[in-house]
C-alpha cells in the first residue's frame, strides 16, 4: 500500500501508531518523513489523506456533515441516484457499494433512505470512511445521525465477496473527466496515488463482470455522461443527469 500514517503536528504519535498497526501500514513521526505517495494523516478527532508526491495536494477529509455534503443531500427523492437504484416512496432497497471510495454517493443513498454497505479495498480510505461513519453519528443534525445509522463499511476487495442477498449493486469506477472541478480532481488524483492498478477501464469491466454473477435485482453503473457502456452489454436503460449517467442492469 502506498501509504504511510503520521500524526499531525498536535496530535498523538502513540495513537498513530496504534491505527499504523491495525492497517498494516508504515508509520513516520511527521508529514515531512513521509516517503511513499500518500500519507494517513491522524489529528485528535479526524484524520485525512495528504498526497505528498508531486503534484503535492491539499489534505482529502470524509465529513458527511460539511457544507458540502448537506448541499448534496438537498434534492430528495429526485435525485437522478434514488431514481437508478429503484428507490420509492415505500421502497428503499439494500444497496451494496463496491467502490465506496470517499462515500459521497452512499451517503446520498443513505440519507435517502437505503441501507448501504460502503465497500472499500483500500484500507487507508476505509478507515477515513469508518471514522467518518462514527463521527456522524454524533451530528447534532439529526438528518446526519439517522443516514449514518443505515451506513456500514467494510475494507475488502469486492469481487472477493457474495453480494448476495441486496437490492443493488453500485458501481462508480474512478474516471478521468475534463469537466470536473479542482477539488473534485484532487481527491481523485489522490486516490489514484494509492492504487497500482491504472488501468480503469479492465478494473471497471471485472466489476461489472462480478457484479452479474451476484444474485441481486439491479446494477447499477455510474459513468460520464457521453462515456461508453462498461462492457460488452448494452444496460436495460440509463437515467442521465447533467454530468454523469447511470447505467442500470436488470437481471
Amino acid at each position: 500500500m502506498n501509504c504511510t500514517v503520521c500524526p499531525s503536528s498536535g496530535a498523538d504519535r502513540q495513537r498513530a501508531q496504534r491505527i499504523a498497526t491495525e492497517l498494516g501500514l508504515p508509520c513516520a513521526s511527521r508529514l515531512t518523513e513521509v516517503t511513499t505517495s500518500v500519507a494517513l494523516v491522524v489529528d485528535v478527532e479526524r484524520s485525512w489523506l495528504q498526497r505528498v508526491s508531486e503534484p503535492v495536494l491539499g489534505p482529502v477529509k470524509v465529513d458527511f456533515a460539511s457544507s458540502a455534503m448537506l448541499h448534496r443531500r438537498r434534492a430528495g427523492h429526485n435525485e437522478p441516484i434514488g431514481r437508478a437504484v429503484g428507490l420509492k416512496a415505500d421502497r428503499f432497497p439494500t444497496v451494496f457499494d463496491a467502490t465506496a471510495g470517499l462515500g459521497r454517493d452512499a451517503f446520498v443513498l443513505a440519507d435517502l433512505g437505503c441501507p448501504i454497505t460502503l465497500c472499500e479495498q483500500s484500507a487507508p480510505v476505509a478507515y477515513l470512511l469508518a471514522e467518518a461513519v462514527s463521527l456522524a453519528k454524533l451530528s447534532t443534525v439529526q438528518k446526519v445521525q439517522l443516514a449514518a445509522e443505515r451506513m456500514t463499511v467494510t475494507c475488502a476487495d469486492s469481487t472477493e465477496l457474495d453480494a448476495s442477498g441486496y437490492d443493488v449493486i453500485y458501481l462508480d469506477p474512478m474516471f478521468p473527466d475534463r469537466s470536473k472541478t479542482a477539488a473534485v480532481k484532487k481527491d481523485l488524483a489522490t486516490l489514484q496515488a494509492l492504487r497500482s492498478d491504472s488501468d480503469e477501464d479492465i478494473h471497471a469491466t471485472a466489476l461489472l463482470f462480478w457484479a452479474k454473477q451476484q444474485s441481486v435485482s439491479r446494477i447499477v453503473v455510474k459513468r460520464p455522461v457521453k462515456a461508453d457502456v462498461v462492457g460488452e452489454t448494452k444496460p436495460s436503460h440509463s437515467i442521465a443527469g447533467k454530468t454523469v449517467r447511470y447505467d442500470i442492469f436488470v437481471q
